[in-house]
């Protein structure tokens, strides 16, 4: 009790002496997201997803997309069949429905800033959803926040809103010392039923971070929160912008589940995004950058499986990339399950998607960013591995690091590969299911990124 009550104090403390070098905001000064996810459509029970929205295949096609997480797969493991309810085999978590209570959800940002805003998102929505108050502090542990660091937020200047179908709700700024690489709650008060009616719920799913769900009734900028009820899943946020320098930009991570940390230890942000991040915000002259990670476990390239893998990356990148404000570098980590889904198919072919990275090429440079292509870690013994899906992962590869495409490569699969095995994982690297990375394999992917590529001017 003491101790938390004193790393209260200490962290508060912090966050006030580090005002004034925070306390000029010049005119050139712009809002960069600190923090963003890429959002899904959760299609309520008993409910068909629409179309586009990253539905399931048809009954008869097979589907062996790797779940988001959960024990390892067998390396012989079948297929298994698309079944409601199930991904890759595996059953899914009962859904969570919401019904007046309160969320209080954990971010990590990646930059710091003085006055920050909160970007919600009722993306996938067909209805509206009403949202009965939210606020934002410093988290200091668990579900607690740091003394009188708790803020309310408004939107359009009223504590209660509605977000439309499709829509996103951007926040009025909150003026808050926002430090980099530290954690935020946000609590959000729903006052009616979210999560079972017919509209898709907009999220998140692999979060790998613990959320909390109070008990009945409004409990906005509690000390500590009394939580019913815990998930891995964040809801209707989308990302977290800061006010910052008019030269900080942001680097978006766009991929699957290896870019999501599927696999990586909960509550600790081991993926190698947040390695990146932690690492160019110990360069002491080096340019300031935020990381967003913008990967979704199970996506692919071309193909759509279960929803909560969502829409294909050619659907997805404008909502997920473009659209995000500070946006200048973008790096790809895509394709392996849509080479793993194939299995001996020939369809997609590595000329497909090497097809596919190229409208995505085309579509960052219109915008006038770099985008950075990432080669494709080792798979063999993961549950889909074949012997004609390592073909296109070579073939791919050989085009990432010297088809020219890109605006520069970084090289994962060097980085992570068994020099005696080069189509598997080393042993130190590997989770276990042969596919994700372990703690230590994503670092060793956040530390295998030239910092340089980030410089002016590259």
């Amino acid at each position: 009790m003491h101790t938390c009550r004193f790393r209260s104090i200490v962290l508060a403390l912090a966050f006030f002496i580090a005002m004034p070098a925070f306390a000029q905001n010049g005119r050139g000064d712009h809002w960069v997201a600190t923090w963003a996810t890429a959002v899904v459509g959760r299609p309520q029970p008993g409910t068909v997803p629409q179309p586009g929205f990253g539905g399931p295949p048809p009954a008869a096609a097979p589907s062996t997309a790797p779940p988001a997480a959960g024990p390892a797969a067998p390396a012989a493991a079948p297929a298994a069949p698309a079944v409601p309810g199930r991904q890759g085999g595996l059953p899914l978590p009962p859904p969570l429905v919401i019904n007046n209570q309160t969320l209080r959800q954990i971010v990590h940002t990646s930059i710091g800033g003085n006055r920050v805003r909160v970007v919600l998102s009722n993306a996938f929505g067909t209805a509206p959803i009403d949202v009965g108050g939210a606020h934002i502090a410093l988290r200091d542990k668990e579900a607690a926040i740091v003394a009188q660091s708790d803020r309310p937020v408004t939107f359009s200047g009223r504590s209660s809103f509605r977000i439309p179908a499709g829509a996103v709700a951007v926040s009025d700024p909150v003026d808050l010392v926002v430090p980099p690489l530290a954690d935020l709650a946000i609590d959000l008060y729903l006052p009616g039923e979210l999560g079972s009616g017919p509209s898709p719920l907009t999220m998140h799913n692999g979060a790998n971070q613990t959320n909390y769900v109070s008990t009945t009734g409004s409990h906005l900028g509690e000390a500590t929160l009394a939580a019913s009820t815990q998930t891995r899943s964040w809801f209707l946020i989308s990302r977290v912008e800061v006010m910052a320098p008019r030269q900080t930009g942001a680097i978006v991570t766009f991929g699957d589940s290896i870019t999501d940390g599927t696999r990586s230890t909960a509550d600790t942000n081991s993926r190698w995004p947040d390695e990146l991040a932690r690492r160019l915000g110990e360069q002491r002259n080096g340019p300031r950058f935020a990381v967003l990670n913008a990967g979704i476990a199970g996506n692919q390239i071309l193909g759509e499986g279960n929803p909560a893998a969502g829409m294909n990356s050619l659907a997805r990148f404008d909502r997920d990339v473009l659209m995000l404000p500070g946006v200048t570098h973008v790096v790809v980590l895509e394709a392996i399950n849509d080479i793993g889904i194939a299995r001996q198919n020939p369809t997609p072919s590595a000329d497909d998607l090497i097809a596919g990275y190229k409208q995505l090429i085309q579509r960052a440079h219109t915008r006038g960013l770099k985008i950075y292509g990432a080669t494709l870690t080792p798979y063999e013994g993961a549950a889909y591995f074949t012997p004609e899906g390592e073909a296109k992962r070579q073939a791919v590869n050989q085009w990432i690091r010297s088809g020219g495409g890109f605006d520069g490569v970084i090289d994962f699969d060097a980085a992570t590969r068994d020099p005696n095995a080069p189509t598997q994982f080393k042993a130190e690297y590997d989770s276990g299911d042969h596919l994700h990375p372990n703690d230590a394999g994503y670092k060793a992917m956040g530390a295998a990124v030239d910092l340089a590529l980030f410089r002016s001017g590259t």
